[in-house]
């Protein structure tokens, strides 16, 4: 790091030290000052009894060995989970689901010209990591949910696989159609890569990790380093989670035994190819035989080989058979019964499924949970007891689609929409810089809590140190920490928020943990005690950040959701979708001259298949005027309803039992009012009209997704439709506002 960096980011905390920028002194929202002071003595007796080495003897013994959906380990890790919960106090069951669920019969991947060879799919074990040698308990690399086939064709490689890498393709005159294309991982989720190769007419696709971005490019690979050796694979899911999570026969009911299914043929989120990941080693050669265009420079990656982008020489045979069978999957649900709110739940989760140990994903953040849980039942057994209901889940099946939560949500969607107050969510944790998601409603709150927790390399508060890293690369210095992300899809929070409308957290820490082992036999116990979070000691950090989410949000009297946040986060949204508007309007009129000026050929060569360059239809102005009008009452809501929460605490009254409980179920509740009934055009179970999955991103979010996607994929008449649509529910939770605004009122006078 240069000096001139080293000064920078000395200045920032010496920002932050002066008190520039935070207030000395520590109010909590939904708290009297009174009521405060108790409250951090219950979280500073919560601190004491946290212990990093009950997270690694989990750790150690839940790793030991291949745990993915329907192995016998996994069940047996269920029931260990499960016998915790009942000895910290907890009234604790298992409740199974059955799962459409595929695995490996016969996989082959060979080169029948310019040469033969044959992929090996195989992994290395690796000496002293006992679980990368237990071979027949492991799941062989594969994309589950791909569909079995046996497809012959040229080969082409398409980077990553998004939508741009098919422009250039069909720019450069290469058409997929009838071909195998080859692509690296990154970019969108991995699902999204098999799609859009179906939609552009291949007929099978391969995907591969490129040492550039998780191999020897970045450093040593495992065991000397944490990056990816080179036949290390990465498995995963390739279900279509943008159409909807969970088990893909069963769309928005429970996968009970007895649950209706729909025929496989018809389900929309399995793939319409076959679908195989493979490692850098055998990507190599096949990469090596192709000819064609070099391909452009930001596709290149590590190996040392000239990257073409074919098709052919190259073709390859790619033959996949599956087992598909319904899979028991076990999630563990634990309940602490509120004393006071009983039918206010506050919720906990974090997977505890891998594709084989998982000691990183996902069990770093579920040793956190059960820590968590432990601590609580022991303050619980020394005479404490939550106010509202706790509920801590640790799913079975996420790694499938996000399976295990998702039919648990469906099966009990009713009650979660009268009772659950918040949804918290952890997956991996690493050592680093904490990383956090959610409602806008909560960002406020979360700021509270990550002023609170101390960061154990440099003493200062895990906000204060994230404000500053995000500062130091660039991010608003006039912003105070901490600021949440928007939410898209990838882990268990996706059927909280985006079905149901239940206000939602995703928390973890990382940046200095960083590998490339996700998803491969090397995620392993030894690899995450060298590599993760030695010492766990950011294990024990986020064990005290989500700890302090539950107890701030059982014990406050009025829960802390705040609106600000909300309104700034949406004008903000609004302003991104008006400068796409204005991007796409200079991109058609670039790609429109570029034709008349013969950049770009109209006539398409008729030796050659692919469509040539169209004009494109000049972007439309859109009446964005209901959504300005919802905005600016939005405004006007907020502003009153702060004034009305001022007017209270200077009255000296107290809200009313009946009137604090009409508020909670005001302030729960505003997050529902951003969904609608019946979703999103073509995928009518995402119900949130503010955030979603990109249809072709999958984790990547989209804010305001049917208008956003509407305009990107130049739906004019779609966009005009969405846009009343997203303004109503902007109206609906301005409602919200102006009746809690007026409740404060009546009890301030």
């Amino acid at each position: 790091m240069r000096l001139k960096s080293y000064v920078v980011l000395f200045a920032l905390f010496s920002l932050v030290f002066s008190g520039g920028l935070f207030a000395q002194d520590k109010p909590l929202k939904g708290y009297s000052v009174q009521q405060a002071e108790t409250h951090y003595g219950l979280e500073s007796r919560f601190d004491a009894l946290v212990r990093a080495d009950n997270l690694r003897t989990w750790l150690q013994r839940l790793a030991a060995r291949p745990q993915h959906l329907g192995s016998p380990y996994r069940k047996d890790n269920a029931e260990f989970i499960l016998s915790l919960f009942r000895d910290w106090g907890y009234d604790a069951h298992i409740e199974t689901f059955h799962i459409y669920f595929p695995t490996p019969k016969y996989r082959l991947v060979e080169m029948i010209e310019p040469i033969s060879f044959r992929a090996a799919l195989k992994a290395d074990p690796v000496d002293g990591d006992p679980v990368t040698s237990m071979v027949e308990e492991q799941l062989p690399s594969y994309n589950a949910y791909s569909i079995d086939g046996d497809v012959t064709g040229e080969l082409v490689y398409a980077n990553l696989g998004l939508p741009a890498d098919y422009e250039a393709l069909e720019r450069l005159g290469i058409d997929v159609r009838g071909k195998i294309v080859i692509v690296r991982y990154g970019g969108c989720f991995r699902g999204i890569k098999p799609k859009l190769a179906a939609e552009n007419g291949a007929i099978g696709c391969l995907i591969y990790s490129d040492p550039r971005d998780d191999g020897y490019g970045q450093g040593d690979v495992y065991p000397k380093g944490s990056f990816r050796p080179a036949n290390g694979v990465q498995r995963g899911s390739v279900l279509d989670i943008t159409v909807y999570p969970g088990d893909p026969l069963t769309p928005a009911v429970g996968a009970t035994k007895e649950a209706r299914r729909i025929d496989p043929k018809d389900a929309p989120t399995l793939t319409k190819i076959p679908v195989l990941p493979i490692s850098y080693a055998d990507a190599e050669p096949l990469l090596k035989a192709l000819s064609g265009p070099t391909a452009p420079s930001s596709w290149r990656g590590a190996l040392p080989i000239t990257y073409h982008v074919g098709p052919g020489p190259a073709k390859v045979h790619l033959k996949l058979e599956f087992e598909w069978k319904l899979t028991p999957a076990y999630n563990v649900i634990a309940v602490m019964k509120g004393d006071e709110r009983p039918d206010e739940w506050i919720i906990r989760g974090n997977h505890s499924d891998g594709w084989v140990a998982g000691a990183g994903d996902p069990l770093s953040g579920l040793i956190a949970l059960m820590e968590e849980a432990r601590v609580i039942g022991a303050l619980s057994r020394d005479g404490w007891h939550p106010k509202r209901t706790l509920v801590f889940c640790a799913w079975d099946a996420e790694e499938q689609g996000i399976v295990g939560s998702t039919e648990w949500v469906e099966t009990h969607a009713d009650e979660l929409r009268k009772k659950a107050v918040v949804y918290v969510n952890t997956d991996s944790n690493g050592r680093g810089f904490l990383r956090g998601g959610g409602s806008p409603t909560l960002e406020a709150f979360f700021r509270q809590v990550a002023r609170d927790v101390d960061d154990p390399q440099t003493g200062v508060s895990v906000g204060e140190r994230a404000w500053a890293y995000g500062a130091f690369r660039g991010g608003p210095v006039e912003h105070a920490p901490y600021r949440l992300s928007a939410l898209g899809s990838g882990s268990d929070y996706a059927s909280f928020l985006q079905h149901l409308g239940i206000a939602s957290l995703n928390v973890g820490y990382g940046g200095e943990n960083r590998g490339g082992i996700g998803h491969s036999i090397y995620d392993t116990f030894p690899y995450y005690e060298r590599f993760g979070d030695p010492g766990f000691i950011y294990g024990a950090t986020l064990v005290k950040t989500t700890g302090r989410v539950l107890l701030r949000m059982s014990e406050a009297d009025v829960l802390p959701f705040e609106f600000k946040s909300f309104g700034d986060h949406i004008g903000g949204i609004v302003d991104e979708v008006n400068r796409l508007l204005d991007r796409m309007r200079a991109e058609t009129e670039r790609h429109n001259a570029m034709i008349r000026q013969g950049v770009y050929k109209l006539a398409p060569d008729p030796k050659k298949t692919f469509v040539a360059p169209e004009f494109l239809e000049p972007v439309p102005e859109l009446d964005f005027r209901p959504i300005e009008t919802a905005l600016s009452r939005l405004d006007n809501s907020i502003r009153n309803y702060n004034k009305a929460e001022e007017s209270l605490r200077k009255s000296g009254n107290a809200l009313t039992p009946e009137q604090n409980g009409k508020l909670n179920q005001i302030l729960y509740k505003a997050e529902r009012a951003l969904t609608r009934p019946e979703g999103l055009p073509r995928r009518e179970w995402f119900k949130h009209f503010i955030y979603a999955p990109g249809f072709y991103t999958g984790y990547g979010v989209k804010t305001l997704p049917g208008v956003r996607e509407a305009i990107e994929h130049r739906q004019w008449e779609e966009a005009r439709v969405q846009i009343p649509l997203a303004a109503e529910v902007l109206a609906a939770f301005v409602d919200q506002v102006d009746q809690a605004g007026r409740l404060l009122l009546e009890a301030a006078r």
